[in-house]
């Protein structure tokens, strides 16, 4: 029995010392390849930045970042996730980027309880409103949290009647939601939808499409994509005002070259930042970016919204890690109930988590426009906190985006 006992204690004792002393590693996964490949790189970025900020260190235990690599497809996703935890034995994961990867990497995760995964960008409603995973959280609020105010501020505009082009999955099909949830109840009408491919290079036909009686188009292309429409739609002599999804006028897309480029001053959108926002955790943010990736080094002029969200969904995996001293024994329950009860201080704001494990925080509705250095940047023109998952519905009235809802032709 005393035997027994001595080697329960010693076996205590070892695992308290590895609890301290030991690396944990985090999984860091973004999209390096295709067309959100900037984004991705920035997304790198901005988790790489909450890591330094604590000196690489969390708990008295040294952070190892392991990091790999997709491109937006996601059983591309899976493959790379499903590398970091069961080859490389990560503790912790973190992405991934976009929408349709981040429905599949939840589902994986279902099938992986001993790690914790946090969301690293991806925006899709259903990745945390449907069938949530117990050990999946997301810090970031999602796409059509992102469009809240953007179909008002349409309407104050002018804007009765607007054709939406937007990508073929779910993050857009999240974004169109947003802003048609309140767009099309307060008397707008959308009575064309073009739906176009991931990683599309031709945009001619859709071009070809777009009504003369429309008072303008809701653009919902990201990285790549938006700069092929832009530039084509340019070249096609196109001078339909723009709204964008929040994809569309992240740094990413602002900073590409091209006439269309100064004709987005004015472009309304909304989304978890602006550039120009003056909290003081927002400006501290951008200064330490700027400090640490410099516009010579290939970084954004100001962080991305990929950067910054990248960089919230870190934090929390940090932030909890502190809150329970780097324990993460016990399938990581403590560590999960750390995670569950947070409020998290992020640079635009606290944010809470509902019971599905998804954020619950702050939109601005936004406006492009030209800096002194002539950059393009986005400007406040409205802050909205504390936007929930259901967009102050009652669940009863709440629909689930997707190509057909909603509709309000």
């Amino acid at each position: 029995m005393k035997q027994t006992l001595l080697a329960a204690a010693a076996a205590l004792v070892a695992a308290g010392a590895w609890a301290q002393g030991q690396p944990v590693k985090i999984g860091l996964l973004a999209t390096l390849e295709g067309p959100f490949a900037a984004g991705g790189a920035d997304g790198m970025r901005g988790a790489e930045l909450a890591v330094k900020e604590r000196g690489g260190m969390v708990a008295g235990r040294k952070i190892e970042l392991v990091k790999a690599s997709s491109d937006a497809k996601p059983d591309v996703a899976v493959n790379a996730t499903r590398k970091l935890v069961e080859q490389d034995k990560v503790d912790i994961m973190v992405g991934p980027l976009s929408g349709g990867e981040g429905i599949a990497v939840k589902d994986y995760s279902k099938t992986q309880p001993q790690v914790t995964f946090i969301n690293g960008a991806s925006g899709a409603q259903g990745t945390t409103l449907d069938s949530p995973s117990p050990n999946f959280y997301r810090f970031n609020t999602e796409g059509a949290q992102w469009m809240v105010g953007l179909g008002q501020a349409a309407l104050d505009k002018g804007y009765k009647r607007v054709m939406v082009i937007a990508e073929d999955y779910a993050f857009p099909y999240s974004q169109v939601q947003g802003f048609m949830a309140e767009f099309c109840a307060k008397g707008g009408k959308v009575p064309v939808k073009a739906w176009v491919p991931l990683g599309g290079k031709d945009y001619s036909s859709v071009i070809a499409r777009i009504p003369k009686d429309v008072d303008a188009l809701l653009v919902v292309l990201g990285g790549a994509d938006a700069v092929n429409f832009l530039t084509q739609y340019e070249n096609a002599g196109g001078d339909k005002p723009m709204l964008g999804g929040s994809i569309t006028v992240s740094q990413d897309v602002l900073n590409y070259r091209g006439k269309r480029r100064d004709s987005l001053v004015g472009t309304l959108s909304a989304g978890p930042v602006a550039d120009s926002y003056d909290g003081a955790g927002w400006k501290a943010f951008v200064a330490d970016y700027q400090k640490t990736y410099p516009v010579s080094s290939g970084a954004f002029p100001s962080p991305s919204l990929f950067a910054y969200v990248y960089y919230t969904n870190m934090k929390a995996a940090l932030d909890g890690l502190d809150a329970v001293k780097g324990d993460l024994s016990g399938n990581q329950a403590k560590y999960r109930e750390a995670l569950q009860k947070m409020v998290l201080k992020t640079p635009t704001g606290d944010v809470r988590l509902d019971a599905n494990r998804q954020a619950i925080g702050t939109t601005f509705v936004t406006e492009v426009v030209k800096d002194a250095q002539g950059n393009l940047t986005t400007k406040v023109s409205k802050k909205v906190d504390n936007i929930d998952q259901l967009l102050g519905m009652k669940k009863e009235d709440f629909k689930t985006g997707t190509r057909d809802v909603p509709a309000c032709p």
